[in-house]
């Protein structure tokens, strides 16, 4: 019916080329135009300017001789003051597009190690945009923005790359593992040492303090019971710890005790023994 009446419509973010005897006359913008069909005038096709998107996968090898496959995302639109040139100029833009990106990739790539080509795929991108900026601007399109989404090696690549990443963290683990190990080494023997130097000092405190008991008690009993000596206090002493041992095994069901001849007299002769040896010693310093 538009066409009967000479009118057309033209739907938004789109564009018209319109033709007067198979020649370029204008462009129409969105909206309600006139043609005049019979004058020669008609619509030779519609440019659409939206944003657009293309989705490029390319193999190509590293410097390192590793094949990827490298896929870029191109957004680019048609510019509305250019609008008969990306009509007329370019029968399959896509195909432009992919070709250029072929192109500044596989040169790009094999430029860089398999490593570095991860770190680098912004400039990697940012030369694929220039080159399709210089080049598609002549035929009136816009790059809006290149992007590479992934780099993809080969399968047995990718396993031998996560395996590698696995040692390294493993030797890592393995290395702050022993670490830690010998740091609770010599934090244990810095404690034991400490724990037997502390029962040292304890050990040789209570032996000071039996020292000092056994000799006031010597002085005491010396003092208040006449006629004794120093020989017999001891004596006595030797038989009360005696008694004092023999009822401390007595009194626990477990105790696991060497027996020796015992007995009051037992007790004498220990005190001989331990007094002639202190004789003998002291004897060739005399």
């Amino acid at each position: 019916m538009g066409q009967l009446l000479c009118c057309i419509q033209v739907d938004q973010s789109t564009v018209a080329i319109k033709e007067r005897f198979g020649k370029f006359d204008e462009v129409l913008d969105p909206g309600c135009h006139c043609l005049p069909w019979f004058l020669g005038s008609q619509v030779a096709g519609h440019l659409s300017l939206r944003l657009q998107q293309l989705d490029v996968r390319c193999e190509t090898k590293t410097k390192d001789n590793v094949f990827v496959n490298v896929v870029a995302s191109i957004q680019y639109r048609a510019l509305a003051d250019k609008a008969n040139d990306a009509f007329y100029k370019l029968s399959n833009t896509r195909s432009q597009i992919q070709a250029y990106v072929f192109d500044v990739i596989r040169a790009s790539v094999p430029k860089l190690n398999l490593d570095d080509t991860f770190e680098q795929k912004n400039d990697i991108a940012k030369a694929v945009e220039d080159e399709l900026e210089k080049a598609m601007s002549a035929y009136g399109f816009e790059i809006v923005q290149t992007l590479i989404v992934d780099i993809e090696p080969d399968e047995h690549v990718k396993r031998a790359m996560n395996e590698i990443n696995a040692a390294a963290r493993l030797r890592v683990a393995a290395n702050e593992k022993a670490e830690a190990e010998k740091i609770l080494q010599i934090k244990r023997a810095e404690g034991e040492a400490e724990s037997k130097y502390l029962s040292g000092l304890g050990i040789a405190r209570q032996r000071q303090a039996i020292v000092d008991g056994l000799r006031d008690s010597v002085l005491g009993f010396s003092v208040n019971v006449p006629g004794t000596t120093a020989k017999d206090v001891m004596d006595m002493v030797l038989v009360t710890q005696y008694f004092d041992t023999m009822k401390e095994i007595g009194a626990s069901s477990k105790s696991s005790a060497v027996f020796i001849p015992h007995g009051p007299g037992a007790v004498r002769d220990v005190a001989s023994q331990i007094r002639d040896g202190l004789l003998q010693g002291s004897a060739p310093h005399q």
